[in-house]
């Protein structure tokens, strides 16, 4: 069997019955389930929603995306062997613990494979919540050619690159199009304020002026659990991003949940704790794979200049990266899983068949 077998790279065309069609984003697949399949699952489960809640089948792949370009390698690698599995452990990881300390929910509402999640339908709340601990990346860009308000936030001059921050910065962008709010423009990932927020919080799908609060207080809480968790194993969490949105639970209760992914190798900067206290920074995340692109081909202003997406998707497409790349790749995402969970890290040879499987056997969602 070789690599590539082992990695689920199309996850949008399983047999899973619905009767909507399937969203399919950069890494992860989203089946909506009929309205008989998914009262049933309600009801046979026992899940702790309204019993029409409309659920859904959540697909990781292995894809890897940088720079908005999925990448694939030589020998038909269309992935990265293991990733997909090691995203979900961590989110599994940090969701419980979250649940655990009494924080909030997340969507999830069962894991019947190491790559499926069973979800149940959000309201999302359109902001990409992101907290910095330390200033790197493209805010120390931004940082370094002399800007000193980040989301209405004034910052102090004198930072170093990689240097932590005086306290948690909340820098959050808008999470897709949103018109008519005054002085946010009607673009993709745009950055905003807290005033912005409170004063639009409608228009941000918040139900009440009290969420702004609570949304803010669960991202810290949610930050300081994970920071606190990665110190034990000596890493450093940096920046995440985390997603929130709306679900109504079985009494008719709307709360405020977490949702998506959070903690990752992907959607945060994770560094190795031995290696700062030495003055080196050594990424445990994705940063690693986007630090590698930068440096394998000889203009990486087609990987930074929006402008030149054209040819930075020609670049992703037409570029086969060497297999020991992706394998470095899984090497840090397997490897940051198994610390985190503490359990080795189960990687299947036939994912696609054992997802239907399940799906069909246990679950009667395949025909």
């Amino acid at each position: 069997m070789s690599l590539a077998d082992k990695v689920l790279a199309v996850n949008d065309d399983l047999p899973i019955r619905t009767e909507a069609p399937v969203h399919s984003g950069k890494v992860r697949s989203v089946y909506w389930l009929t309205a008989a399949d998914s009262t049933r699952l309600v009801a046979a489960r026992g899940y702790d929603v309204a019993a029409d809640a409309p659920l859904a089948i959540m697909v990781i792949s292995d894809r890897i995306s940088a720079f908005d370009c999925i990448w694939h390698g030589e020998g038909g690698m269309r992935g990265v062997p293991g990733k997909g599995a090691a995203l979900n452990a961590i989110s599994n990881h940090w969701f419980r613990l979250f649940r655990e300390q009494g924080l909030a929910d997340s969507h999830i509402l069962e894991i019947p494979h190491p790559l499926v999640w069973i979800v149940q339908k959000a309201r999302p709340v359109m902001i990409e919540a992101i907290a910095r601990q330390y200033i790197t990346g493209s805010m120390w860009r931004s940082y370094e050619k002399g800007e000193r308000e980040f989301c209405g936030i004034e910052i102090p001059d004198g930072l170093q690159r990689d240097q932590k921050l005086p306290e948690l910065l909340i820098t959050p962008s808008s999470k897709g199009i949103l018109r008519g709010i005054p002085g946010v423009p009607a673009v993709d990932d745009v950055n905003i304020t807290r005033s912005d927020i409170d004063s639009n919080y409608a228009a941000f799908n918040f139900r009440g002026i009290d969420d702004v609060n609570r949304y803010e207080t669960l991202l810290r809480e949610g930050f300081d659990v994970i920071s606190a968790e990665l110190a034990r194993l000596d890493q450093v969490f940096v920046d995440t991003k985390f997603e929130f949105g709306y679900v109504t639970d079985k009494a008719g209760k709307d709360k405020l949940i977490y949702m998506d992914e959070v903690g990752t190798p992907d959607s945060s900067r994770i560094w190795d704790g031995p290696a700062l206290r030495e003055g080196r920074v050594v990424e445990n995340s994705k940063e690693s794979f986007r630090q590698l692109l930068l440096s394998h081909f000889p203009d990486p202003d087609i990987l930074l200049n929006k402008d030149r997406m054209p040819e930075r998707q020609a670049l992703a497409s037409d570029n086969a990266l060497p297999t020991e790349v992706l394998m470095a790749v899984s090497a840090t995402y397997v490897s940051l899983a198994e610390k985190i969970t503490g359990a080795a890290l189960e990687l299947s040879d036939h994912p696609r068949a054992e997802i239907i499987d399940v799906l069909r056997h246990e679950f009667g969602l395949v025909d």
